[in-house]
């Protein structure tokens, strides 16, 4: 038997891997280098990701759908050119800039002062924000995609397997960024190429092309591949004549009554689902985007420094425990034999209480810059923990016709939660260097970074208080 499925599946992992560097392309850059060059606060940088943020959600209610109409390959090269050309399009903001205020060049940005350095700094934001408009759309279309080929190429008894290899890609994608990226833009400042940060953004949105180029040659149908032969075809199918049997069944049963999109946000389930990506999303958004930052601005680490580079790979090295989180209500499930709502729900509280820590990251920070670190990384990695239950919650309680359609509404809550926590912490930022403003003994940005902190320790905790509010036991949708 040939495994040609598993160089598809490896295909995924690299597209999934583009797809986290070309994301973190902005957060590891934009403090050091961007942000002197075009005069950018805390709040301008806040407002591109809050975009970005609700972009990318609003995207994934619809990527989906245009990769079932179009098809997996057109779907998936399409998804992938769309980001890949949003990428390199951010290294050609600065130069736009340049020529719509008509100045000379990067040095007479940076020598920019009063109203000319704040109009330097609105139109670099407005350009950044619509090559982030097109990464995010692009972006929403890896997800779906890769799935759709893993249902293609593999039987279900493999699929989830296959799925933790390609999803692995994202935190390969946030463990290289912060070793590579930021030494990339630095090598290529002091050679004199831009400033830098530009020919970070070709570089690693090129790679996304260069993908495309091995898709169109590898990538057909396992039916029209020469490459897989009878034997692997006929492993891949073996669920074909089980579910030609289902659906002869079917056939003889009343077929299942679908529930429309506002049918759905009738129930409470659906409400309790979108209430817990609202409280908890935006967590994980800003400790991806604004950990840099926090770096740079509390503890004086550059993003291209060894020590910044070894701070945020322990992070999201940590994150990686998260895939045990899967695991955690099976064996609530074998051992006490509770529903899986209840399971999950009693194993989503456990995760909830882990990000209590970070209430102590800022405090603990004074001692050692390890200290927020460690806490972080533990918090993202029970982030990781939580959302793959609660999506799992979705399939326990409604009909699999409006799975998606709950899924797609919590998405956008999670979208909106993010843009609201990146936002609001871009301001944040501002006002508190700006007016040494005190909170708990904390002075400046560590007190506003003090002040998110909290929030996002205790959001898992009243999310998990709301959803147990809204559904208080087990109770599925029979439409």
């Amino acid at each position: 038997m040939s495994n040609y499925r598993w160089t598809i599946c490896m295909m995924l992992f690299i597209a999934t891997t583009v797809n986290y560097l070309d994301r973190q392309v902005l957060s590891l850059t934009w403090k050091d280098f961007i942000a002197p060059e075009f005069h950018w606060t805390d709040a301008h940088y806040g407002n591109i990701t809050a975009i970005f943020s609700l972009v990318y959600a609003i995207g994934c209610l619809f990527s989906g759908r245009l990769i079932d109409r179009v098809g997996t390959k057109k779907g998936y090269f399409i998804a992938i050119g769309v980001w890949s050309v949003g990428a390199c399009a951010h290294a050609l903001c600065g130069w736009a800039t340049e020529h719509i205020l008509g100045l000379h060049d990067a040095a007479a940005m940076i020598a920019a002062g009063g109203a000319m350095a704040s109009t330097v700094a609105i139109t670099s934001v407005y350009l950044f924000i619509a090559a982030r408009i097109v990464l995010g759309l692009g972006e929403s279309g890896n997800f779906p995609a890769a799935v759709k080929v893993t249902a293609e190429y593999f039987p279900k008894k493999d699929r989830a397997f296959a799925t933790s290899i390609f999803n692995a890609g994202s935190t390969v994608g946030a463990l290289v960024a912060p070793v590579s990226i930021p030494s990339l833009a630095r090598y290529f400042q002091q050679l004199g190429v831009g400033n830098g940060w530009e020919m970070a953004f070709l570089l690693i949105g090129a790679l996304g092309f260069i993908w495309m180029g091995f898709w169109v040659f590898m990538y057909k149908k396992p039916e029209k591949h020469p490459r897989v032969n009878a034997a692997e075809l006929a492993y891949i199918q073996q669920d074909r004549e089980t579910e030609l049997a289902e659906q002869a069944l079917k056939q003889n049963q009343p077929e299942e009554k679908k529930l429309s999109f506002w049918q759905c946000l009738s129930y409470r389930q659906a409400w309790a689902f979108a209430v817990g990506k609202f409280m908890t999303d935006g967590v994980w958004w800003f400790l991806l985007f604004w950990t840099p930052a926090y770096i740079s601005d509390v503890y004086g680490y550059s993003s291209d420094t060894p020590m910044a580079q070894v701070l945020i790979f322990v992070l999201y090295a940590i994150t990686m425990l998260s895939i045990y989180g899967g695991k955690l209500p099976t064996i609530i499930m074998r051992r006490t034999g509770m529903n899986p709502y209840a399971a999950r729900m009693k194993a989503m509280f456990i995760f909830a209480l882990i990000p209590l820590l970070a209430l102590f990251a800022q405090p603990l920070g004074q001692y050692s810059c390890w200290f927020p670190i460690l806490i972080v990384g533990l918090t993202t990695a029970a982030h990781q923990s939580w959302s793959a239950n609660i999506y799992s919650v979705v399939g326990d309680m409604f009909p699999n016709s409006a799975v998606a359609t709950v899924t797609g509404f919590g998405a956008m809550a999670g979208g909106i939660s993010s843009f609201i926590i990146n936002m609001a912490s871009g301001h944040l930022f501002d006002y508190a260097d700006r007016t040494g403003m005190m909170f708990m003994g904390f002075e400046g940005k560590p007190a506003g970074y003090f002040i998110v902190f909290c929030i996002c320790a205790v959001a898992y905790l009243v999310g998990w208080c709301l959803m147990k509010i809204l559904v208080p036991r087990y109770k599925p949708i029979v439409p």
